[in-house]
């Protein structure tokens, strides 16, 4: 009689399934195999060497429960390996390197990520199901060891719940149990299988054999694999399995057989049965969602190596949090997004009401070829889209409206569609931290200057002449430096109507909008950085405030490419304006 005592509890219903994960057991004999081989064989080499590792089945009856443990031994590195009886092999990637320098900054999540790669190919092969990554230093000298391992797993964006939880002999006869213990020997004592119930037996069948359908929702497949826990949650090699069954098998619901074997019976008493289920929304992460989380690690690393050494107090973390709006998706909207980008903005929104025409692309780096076909695609719209494509893990939006302007006569669209666009303008730059002005008229900025200067927002202005440009900051409430309009006299007019072609379009030295661009994100990099931050004093060649660990942080810029020129200028405010 199986004592009942130690039989794994019963998992509440709709409980999140846990796994038990593995802990390295390295025979001794490995350490000097590994120096042999580095002698002899491997020398300088750090290319990826072949493992291999097996792992036993657990035992729910053990008076102490040990933790799975993936054991590595001293023949791992020979293309043959002796395994002991009861046990699974694992096939892993061990990288050694040269110097302990190389072992710490080593890319470990781009090394994952090659293991994870191989794990989810494995759909011919399922025993590479369970890979592994081993990274090592030898110090020969000192004969000192140092590693690191990685266990890579395909893990679905909702987890799995397991319905059921029970020891094995609570749903299946002892004639059954004993059966699928022979049918398990009689099979070599598979990794992973199936199970299939004949009458009053069980045997199990490799899962590259005919794959099973389930035909109603009570017809579930039951998955098998041998189990290295002992607890009363299943081992580390089922998250893959289920990953690999959920593709093949086109379904949600498993019953799974983690299959426990004491080699002193010889039986599977110990065994435990689940019922897991994959909620609906659940998908896996794909090869992209992963290639997007390596990306998002990787384009900050020339940033975060300027805190090494250059500047060790840049604060990239406000950088990185700062959500900006771009107001215009033109040549300087698409310089500005992609200098954000550089500096590690994750938060761009763009507003336009243009579409994309066929002098675009060449000029304006978001958008290509396809996006002028069948009249252009929407500008602001396209240019989030092709950020998106640059760095998938950032937010980016964009947004076709119209922005009112004094001077423009009121139209039919205008009476219907200008108060939502003027709610939707005024809700953008009050959930944004920085505005830039980036539209190709003058008064097109005269509304979101005087909604930012009411809510008090960072505004940065870059505007063009033929070879000229200004870029400047806005005052805030309470600071005398003056906004784009502090200047004028009277309010601004139509500029658009009744222009000829070369009017109409913004008629620039091709660079001019980059070098803008470049320094409007440059400026509002540099008052992130001050200590006053928008309040920042206005710097010029002679007046300093030295706040800012970037240099000068200017009120106004004006460039001159003529002469190749550039002033700092600081231009007073007006309240009236």
């Amino acid at each position: 009689m199986k004592n009942t005592s130690s039989s794994p509890s019963i998992t509440s219903p709709n409980t999140l399934l846990q796994f038990t994960p593995f802990q390295s057991a390295i025979d001794a004999s490995f350490w000097q195999a590994l120096v042999d081989k580095k002698l002899d064989i491997i020398q300088l080499s750090e290319k990826a060497q072949a493992l291999h590792a097996y792992y036993t089945s657990g035992t729910s009856s053990a008076s102490t429960i040990l933790p799975p443990q993936l054991c590595i031994p001293g023949q791992a590195l020979e293309h043959c390996v002796t395994r002991p009886s009861f046990s699974s092999p694992s096939t892993g990637s061990l990288v050694n390197t040269n110097t302990f320098e190389q072992f710490q900054s080593m890319d470990k999540n781009k090394l994952f990520q090659e293991a994870a790669n191989e794990a989810s190919e494995a759909a011919g092969d399922p025993s590479q199901l369970s890979r592994f990554l081993m990274l090592t230093f030898a110090d020969l000298k000192k004969y000192k060891f140092y590693y690191w391992f990685a266990f890579p797993a395909m893990i679905p964006t909702t987890p799995w719940s397991v319905l059921s939880n029970q020891p094995i002999d609570q749903v299946y006869t002892t004639k059954q149990i004993s059966s699928l213990a022979k049918s398990y020997h009689e099979l070599n004592q598979p990794s992973f299988f199936t199970v299939h119930q004949d009458d009053s037996t069980l045997r199990i069948a490799p899962l590259t054999a005919t794959l099973p359908t389930a035909t109603s929702p009570s017809d579930l497949i039951t998955l098998g694999f041998a189990d290295p826990s002992s607890a009363s949650t299943p081992g580390w090699p089922l998250r893959n399995l289920l990953a690999w069954a959920h593709h093949h098998f086109k379904a949600r619901s498993f019953r799974i057989v983690c299959y426990r074997e004491s080699p002193s019976q010889l039986d599977a008493v110990d065994s435990i049965l689940l019922h897991a289920e994959l909620p609906l929304d659940a998908t896996f992460l794909q090869q992209d969602g992963v290639n997007g989380k390596l990306a998002d690690t990787s384009v900050d690393l020339n940033l975060k190596l300027m805190r090494w050494r250059v500047m060790p107090s840049l604060d990239l973390d406000r950088i990185k949090k700062t959500k900006c709006l771009l107001l215009g998706a033109g040549t300087l909207g698409c310089y500005v997004a992609r200098s954000l980008l550089g500096w590690g903005v994750r938060h761009i929104t763009f507003v336009d009401n243009g579409r994309v025409s066929f002098s675009n692309p060449v000029r304006q780096p978001l958008y290509c070829f396809d996006d002028c076909l069948n009249g252009g695609a929407p500008k602001a719209e396209t240019a989030a889209k092709h950020l998106l494509d640059i760095l998938p893990t950032m937010t980016a939006k964009g947004y076709d409206l119209s922005i009112p302007m004094p001077g423009h006569p009121i139209t039919t669209q205008t009476t219907k569609s200008g108060p939502d666009d003027l709610q939707q303008l005024t809700d953008l730059i009050q959930s944004h931290d920085v505005i830039f002005l980036l539209t190709d008229s003058r008064e097109s900025r005269w509304l979101p200057t005087l909604l930012g200067a009411n809510m008090d927002k960072w505004v940065i202005n870059a505007a063009l002449g033929f070879d000229t440009y200004l870029v400047m900051r806005h005052g805030p409430t309470g600071n005398p430096l003056g906004c784009y309009f502090c200047n004028d006299i009277v309010a601004p007019t139509d500029s658009l109507t009744d222009r000829t072609l070369d009017q109409q379009c913004t008629v620039t030295r091709p660079g001019l909008s980059a070098i803008a661009a470049a320094l409007a994100v440059e400026l509002m990099v540099s008052l992130l950085q001050h200590k006053d931050g928008i309040h920042a004093q206005a710097d010029t060649a002679t007046v300093t405030s030295g706040g800012s660990m970037l240099g000068l942080v200017p009120h106004q810029i004006r460039g001159f490419l003529a002469q190749f020129n550039n002033m700092m200028i600081v231009g007073q405010g007006k309240n009236d304006v």
